[in-house]
């Protein structure tokens, strides 16, 4: 099915790789993608998407496009409906949202009703492309809030906000009923965010204090007291790693230096993925040298937290073992 997403501007590229976890992405202007989707249900995991919208057309985005497209569409519905329309800011000179919402009403055919509609029909102009479509699935991100790290039983700063972490784990490609490891799980956040969707966690970490607040944040994950450079783990046990690599002074690891740490973590990491499936790993440093001798890059991103701090996002796949 043809599906129309409205994506968070806050960050230019992960939003639409997370989209490609659930589709295929065919057209993409800032903010708004287009994708080829087998199942529309499973979008509803999104964390970087506002609304998912049935694709029904597109055109320039001026009123006289948008009025041509309409009329030959002739939409009808016998339920009431409203039109909302999104205006991404751009050089482009650009009808007023009122205006644009006054006209797509009036060339719907149908009850109106703006306060409690059943149907919305909604336009997105960005850029040079005026898209339309009808919405399925809304306020996407608004259960995260709802979860934040501060309304944990056992709750520590810094942590990755829910959201984040949720499309880490839809970038590993790791669907419900399968394996999923964090071996530096910290208070617990992918491992909670697995559970949401129907995973299995598996969570480690070398500090007996994070495993203890694991616990009582994630009571259903498993977890284990252990190195991440020696974890016990089965050859090729799980579907996909996420995870969170420690830096800092102040981190509980086993390693004389973090960088002999994130090679010894690589190899594990390597050892327990089954063939070609995904890990995703998250540092403040780039450490593409070191994941190019165990994996193949498929993905590169890097978000700024704060002056101090810039995510950088790995994600990676398994290679195949070389025959004779």
């Amino acid at each position: 099915m043809k599906l129309l997403f409205e994506v968070s501007g806050e960050h230019p590229d992960l939003p639409f790789a997370e989209i490609e976890c659930v589709g295929r992405i065919i057209d993409r202007r800032e903010r708004v993608g287009v994708a080829e989707c087998p199942d529309p249900a499973a979008t509803t995991r999104l964390a970087l998407t506002h609304t998912v919208m049935e694709y029904l057309g597109e055109c320039e985005p001026t009123a006289a496009g948008i009025s041509a497209l309409l009329r030959n569409l002739s939409i009808t519905t016998d339920r009431p409906f409203a039109a909302r329309v999104k205006v991404i800011p751009g050089p482009l000179a650009r009808p007023s949202q009122l205006d644009l919402e006054r006209l797509i009403g009036g060339l719907i055919s149908g009850p109106v009703n703006l306060r409690s509609p059943e149907i919305v029909y909604r336009a997105i102009l960005s850029e040079d492309r005026c898209y339309l479509g009808r919405v399925m699935y809304a306020d996407l991100r608004g259960p995260y809030e709802n979860r934040r790290p501060i309304t944990r039983p056992y709750f520590h700063p810094g942590v990755m906000m829910p959201r984040m972490a949720r499309a880490m784990l839809n970038l590993s490609g790791v669907m419900p009923g399968e394996v999923l490891c964090d071996p530096f799980c910290g208070t617990g956040g992918m491992l909670e965010e697995a559970g949401w969707i129907g995973v299995r966690a598996i969570g480690s970490d070398f500090d007996r204090e994070m495993i203890r607040g694991s616990r009582l944040n994630v009571p259903a994950a498993d977890l284990m007291l252990a190195d991440a450079t020696a974890l016990p783990l089965r050859d090729r046990s799980v579907e996909a790693v996420v995870t969170d690599l420690p830096y800092g002074q102040s981190v509980c690891i086993r390693a004389d230096t973090l960088t002999r740490l994130y090679e010894g973590a690589m190899v594990e990491m390597d050892r327990i993925l089954k063939e070609g499936r995904r890990a995703v790993v998250i540092t403040h440093l780039d450490i593409r040298e070191i994941a190019r001798h165990h994996f193949t890059i498929l993905q590169f991103h890097e978000q700024r937290v704060h002056k101090s701090l810039t995510r950088r996002i790995l994600v990676l796949e398994k290679k195949k073992p070389v025959t004779g």
